[in-house]
């Protein structure tokens, strides 16, 4: 547990009560998932919700993490036998990562030096006498320091030089006097190498780039990381050399003679040699995470408006992974999206075999009695969504283009092969299209998150916080949607609070020895499901049909007797109070506050009561691109055009307009005032009107604006 202090700091930093932050540690030191809190401890936590529980575990983690680093430096400094009571509690008081490496430097075991070989050749002495800045004659002092390793005068004084150059680089005050610097007036800057500038075409934005590093955007800092990384860019983080040399001399020079001229040398040479490389190393470290942490933000928003997309629900439903050479994957599924069949079909060249193919279709229409068309929007979907266009059928049949982005993925990995081991990559791609229109959010948790493609640089952050990020939403989403316990995949009742990989494959085992689950008590009898996971899971998912109506709801089992309460004041059964609002107008909530159950929770039943198992996704609308335009030779300057957001970013968002390449709307073509945030105006899968503004085929660039339309 942490010390009031740390509380104290959370607290402050969130601008929340120290009361909430340390009730929300203790939840979570319990075992107490994200989801399960901001859902079902809303009285211990005084409301907190997902964003700033999950802020408030980051700050405790980082507070553990620091605490630990503090617990090694001591001991390490102790080892050495250089603790003393003053270090001691400069380390236990210290609150920065950075001050506290700050503090350890100078106790840290290094590999050989300048300045060690010069203390070995015994210089400290001069070194010392040269810092303190004693009068007397430099050269008379440093003759009595020749040796047979010290040869000259000149040796001996730059051995001492680089004895004051380490001092200085490990004083921690000069550290943070060329911090600060760095924090104000650093300049990041990119060049191109030379023989590269051919080879890096795609860096070209870059070739010779300078900006404070203070307002660099964290796209471009990943964009000339990259570009570094890739061998085309020489990438530097730099402050003004004379400022940073006075500001090292104001702590360093006490005087002027003989003694602070070679202070004055030994400054300059631990500046350009230690000092700063080391900061600017630091600084180049901090930033690359700043970046990734808003690179990751974005991904994380983006991956959440995805999962939450709007789906069609259970419809019979034709799936097609559309292609030319290679012909049309169809598959039908039925409404809970089992395979009934498959087979392909060739209606655009080479083959051009149109009237056998749509013959195809009309028939597994009828057969099926399909309701619903998936066309995947990768290669030939456009010209796959005009050829279905002109097919008469004899009923209304919806026609939908899905994104298709991660198919490819689900349908080459060990989770397809284990759902449809005897079926090739091409019937398991078109399956997960047609799954993914209607329920995005119980396909898209079998793909690994990064390969959804709705990311910023997703693959140059950090990989490990990416992952834990991207999991965090998946799981969030998955809860607030909540999950039909007798049709949920292993991989989507991994996501449910509680679970995990083997607890969800527990419960697969279970429903297949002993059939659907007919209540949430039943739980309890799957193996290794105890009373915590119990606690955890059991609001998040749902029972059709099962006999306690409440089974089906967000309700939590705890809270059954407070409902039951309710139903037995007003002398009617739980499925008469479900849904009938006549009923549910004459309670009184604040008649049922018992100590552990208050009026948040008590809100939240009466909501769940009033619409009983909500999906809070949106309805899915159907979405036509203009017809004609399948190329972006298509495209002409001045159109406005319908288009759907595929992907934001932090310079703007990138918009589906049926070419198979997405155009641009930059950031300042948003909207006609000033936006500081593109999600702030868009959202993923939002369907909007665009206008071609730029075009430049030879670099497959499309820029599109949403200004003034």
């Amino acid at each position: 547990m942490l010390l009031q202090k740390e509380i104290n700091n959370i607290a402050s930093e969130l601008n929340i009560s120290n009361n909430q932050v340390q009730k929300t540690i203790t939840l979570l030191e319990e075992g107490c998932t994200i989801p399960f809190i901001a859902r079902y401890r809303k009285e211990f936590t005084g409301s907190l919700d997902e964003v700033q529980i999950s802020n408030i575990k980051d700050l405790w983690q980082n507070s553990i993490a620091l605490e630990k680093r503090k617990d090694s430096i001591l001991k390490s400094i102790e080892e050495q036998g250089n603790l003393t009571q003053e270090i001691q509690n400069k380390i236990i008081n210290c609150e920065s990562i950075a001050v506290l490496e700050d503090l350890y430097l100078p106790f840290k075991i290094k590999r050989k030096t300048k300045a060690s070989i010069a203390k070995e050749h015994g210089l400290e002495p001069l070194a010392n006498f040269i810092f303190n800045q004693l009068n007397g004659s430099i050269l008379e002092k440093a003759k009595t320091f020749i040796s047979k390793e010290i040869k000259t005068l000149e040796e001996a004084l730059q051995g001492a030089r680089d004895i004051i150059a380490e001092k200085i680089n490990e004083h921690q005050i000069a550290r943070t006097s060329i911090r600060q610097l760095f924090e104000k007036e650093a300049i990041i800057s990119s060049k191109i190498i030379k023989t590269k500038a051919t080879e890096g075409v795609k860096f070209t934005d870059y070739f010779d780039y300078y900006e404070k590093l203070n307002r660099c955007p964290s796209h471009r800092i990943l964009a000339m990381m990259r570009g570094e990384e890739e061998g085309f860019l020489r990438v530097n983080i730099e402050i003004d050399l004379n400022k940073a040399i006075a500001s090292l001399e104001r702590i360093f020079i006490k005087t002027k003679n003989q003694a602070s001229e070679q202070v004055s040398i030994a400054i300059a040479d631990s500046f350009k040699r230690l000092l700063g490389p080391s900061i600017e190393n630091e600084f180049r470290n901090i930033a690359k995470a700043k970046a990734d942490q808003q690179a990751i933000a974005v991904f994380a928003d983006n991956l959440k408006q995805l999962l939450l997309a709007a789906p069609l629900g259970p419809k019979k439903t034709l799936a097609i992974d559309p292609g030319f050479k290679s012909g049309c994957k169809l598959v039908c599924l039925d409404e809970q999206g089992n395979l009934l069949h498959n087979e392909n079909i060739y209606p655009h060249a080479p083959q051009l075999d149109t009237k056998k193919a749509a013959a195809k279709i009309y028939q597994l229409v009828e057969a099926y009695k399909i309701e619903a068309i998936a066309i995947g929007n990768g290669t030939a979907g456009r010209e796959t969504e005009t050829f279905i266009q002109h097919i008469k059928f004899n009923k209304d049949i919806q026609i939908y283009i899905v994104n298709e982005a991660g198919a490819s993925i689900y349908s080459a990995s060990a989770v397809a092969r284990e759902e449809f081991p005897d079926f090739d990559v091409t019937v398991r791609g078109a399956v997960s299209i047609g799954r993914r229109l209607m329920d995005p959010l119980a396909e898209l948790v079998k793909i690994d998150a990064k390969s959804i493609g709705v990311g910023q640089y997703q693959h140059d952050v950090d990989q490990n916080k990416l992952k834990n990020t991207l999991d965090t939403v998946v799981e969030s989403a998955v809860n607030m949607v909540g999950v039909n316990l007798n049709t949920a995949s292993k991989h989507l009742l991994t996501y449910v609070s509680g679970l995990g990989p083997i607890l969800a494959q527990n419960i697969i085992d279970f429903r297949k020895e002993n059939g659907p689950f007919e209540s949430r008590d039943q739980l309890k009898k799957v193996t290794r499901l105890g009373q915590k996971a119990y606690e955890q899971c059991a609001g998040f998912l749902r029972i059709k049909q099962a006999q306690n109506p409440l089974d089906n709801t967000a309700v939590h089992p705890e809270s059954y007797k407070i409902v039951e309460k309710m139903a037995k004041d007003l002398k009617c059964a739980i499925s008469d109070l479900i849904l009938q609002e006549s009923l549910q107008s004459k309670i009184n909530i604040s008649d049922y506050v018992t100590p552990e159950i208050g009026i948040p929770t008590l809100e939240d039943i009466m909501q769940e009561l009033a619409k009983p198992g909500l999906d809070p996704r949106k309805k899915l609308k159907i979405f036509e691109f203009a017809p004609g335009i399948t190329k972006p030779e298509h495209l002409r300057l001045g159109m406005t055009i319908p288009g759907i957001v595929t992907n934001i970013t932090a310079f703007g968002a990138f918009v589906d307009v049926g070419v198979k390449q997405d155009g641009l709307v930059h950031i300042s073509n948003l909207a006609n005032q000033f936006v500081g945030n593109p999600a702030d105006v868009i959202k993923l899968n939002q369907q909007v009107k665009v206008k071609v503004i730029d075009l430049d085929l030879s670099r497959k660039r499309i820029g599109l604006s949403m200004k003034d339309i």
